[in-house]
């Protein structure tokens, strides 16, 4: 294992309660985890930082019994552990509350938080002693909930406090919160974050997983960066700035905002001279995304850049009509417009592009054909069927089009590589003859080949008139191809510049630095 210094241990709490000492984890041509050293101490709200693909999942997972580690050790409250499933875990004193709360919406709040450990009389639940003891859980919480409500009832921030409240029953002596916030909005967070520094006060370890950077420097005491399965370093949170700690994240060196300020200054004293083809003004969705302008023209490409969670593909969804904007306006071309569901977007000529190609893009059991012609028949309407003629025309076009491989219609998607079912998905898009094409993701875990083929074809298309929405976790894919770039963190727009010499450094330095939305201006 790589030596890297860390930080002193709490003079309150020398121990970890957790230690895990090179620990490996390899699956069919991957190692997710390598080597990997990781520790936690009493009384601490620890957070764990790293991009998708770094490992956090599968260190949690490890943490918790549902994998089992290949080599190295894992040492939990002072012994040896190898934990044989969460049960085993949450019994030894480990408990996690999940983004998606996994709790029965159909059964009542004391239900819940007893559930597994109902008190018993005569052979049968006690259900007077089951609320009694969960008001004792509530009110030491701090949550004046009524224990005989349904759960379901309750908001999802009440849902997942429900879940800490369960965990604190079970007398968790570390308590891990995966992306606990993701749906919050700001009171429901600063409910949630009075309960967590009120346990981590009672000497509980608090495993905090968010990628919002603000939340991550307003709670946590300590931090560890993974990137690529590996160890990066453990940071006492005060002690790293922000620029450095997305550097480690990213793997990449950052420089400064200075040669950056006065260009958003002087972007802010622009203004476009024609009606841009979309201009969003204010939306937003409560608890998924701040309220945002943007605007994008004929022929232009506005590349989206920003950490994972913060808010691109969000935005990217209201834009598209896949989620129902609940503030703001829309107009094309100078016209209001509502976007409640996808066709109605697409009876305007704007096509989403998901970044989850498996369950919200490609059809795997259908042929390409099938693939392809679905968007236009669905807004051409299911009783008025396109021609078989028309079909194989229009699939041979965009097969040949795009170098769809094999160059069979009658080929089942789910049996074409990774590149080739994204270029199945454009085509699809590309069949309804968008004026407004939105892109999220669409280069991600493809090969270099079909990568270039897509970005080649994004920049033919913009300068054919179409205009290009384009969402990619690699900034030099969207340097490379965006005509302006709009920052993105912790769910509000930091940025809108033009893409004149612009540079990752100056990119990273907005994603990173905490308070540049209030010290550079922005472009409408």
């Amino acid at each position: 294992m790589t030596e890297l210094s860390r930080p002193a241990a709490p003079a309150e709490h020398p121990d970890p309660i957790i230690e895990i000492s090179d620990a490996s984890i390899s699956f069919p041509g991957i190692k997710a985890l390598d080597e990997v050293s990781f520790r936690m101490f009493p009384g601490e709200v620890h957070s764990l930082m790293g991009e998708n693909g770094a490992g956090k999942s599968t260190l949690i997972k490890a943490l918790t019994g549902v994998y089992q580690i290949d080599s190295g050790s894992i040492i939990f409250d002072g012994a040896p552990v190898s934990f044989r499933g969460t049960a085993q875990a949450q019994d030894a004193g480990i408990s996690t509350v999940y983004q998606e709360v996994n709790l029965l919406p159909n059964l009542s709040v004391a239900e819940n938080i007893m559930l597994g450990r109902e008190p018993r009389k005569w052979g049968s639940i006690d259900y007077r002693a089951m609320r009694a003891q969960s008001r004792v859980v509530l009110d030491a919480l701090g949550l004046d909930v009524d224990p005989e409500s349904m759960l379901g009832s309750h908001s999802l921030a009440i849902q997942q406090l429900i879940s800490i409240a369960r965990a604190i029953h079970i007398n968790s002596k570390v308590l891990i919160l995966d992306e606990p916030t993701s749906s919050l909005d700001a009171d429901e967070v600063a409910e949630l974050f009075r309960i967590i520094r009120n346990l981590r006060d009672d000497g509980v370890a608090i495993l905090f997983v968010s990628h919002f950077l603000d939340q991550v420097y307003e709670i946590a005491d300590r931090l560890t960066v993974l990137r690529n399965g590996r160890l990066v370093g453990e940071h006492l949170t005060p002690e790293i700035l922000r620029i450095e700690l997305v550097q480690k994240m990213i793997g990449k060196e950052i420089g400064t905002l200075e040669d950056l300020e006065q260009r958003v200054r002087e972007n802010d004293q622009s203004t476009p001279e024609s009606v841009p083809f979309l201009r969003a003004t204010g939306i937003g969705r409560k608890g998924s995304v701040s309220a945002v302008d943007v605007s994008i023209g004929e022929g232009e490409v506005v590349g989206f850049a920003g950490l994972l969670g913060s808010g691109r593909t969000e935005v990217a969804r209201l834009l598209g009509g896949i989620d129902r904007a609940d503030t703001g306006t829309l107009e094309i071309l100078g016209d209001s417009i509502r976007l409640r569901t996808p066709r109605q977007a697409l009876s305007r000529r704007i096509a989403y592009s998901s970044e989850n190609r498996r369950a919200e893009g490609i059809v795997d059991e259908l042929t390409v054909r099938d693939n392809i012609i679905l968007a236009l028949q669905a807004d051409r309407g299911w009783f008025r069927p396109i021609p078989r003629k028309r079909q194989d025309e229009l699939a041979q076009s965009y097969i040949e089009a795009l170098h769809i491989r094999p160059a069979n219609p009658d080929a089942i998607v789910r049996n074409l590589s990774g590149g080739n079912q994204q270029k199945v998905l454009l085509g699809r898009w590309l069949a309804v003859a968008p004026r407004l094409l939105i892109l999220d993701e669409p280069t991600r875990g493809i090969d270099i080949g079909a990568k270039a083929e897509i970005q080649k074809l994004v920049i033919s298309l913009a300068e054919n008139g179409m205009s290009v929405i384009f969402i990619s976790a690699e900034l030099e894919e969207v340097l490379r191809l965006s005509h302006r770039i709009i920052v993105m963190r912790d769910r509000h727009k930091v940025a809108d510049l033009e893409n004149d010499d612009l540079t990752i450094d100056n990119l990273l330095a907005l994603i990173a630095e905490g308070d540049a939305d209030e010290e550079l201006g922005e472009t409408a």
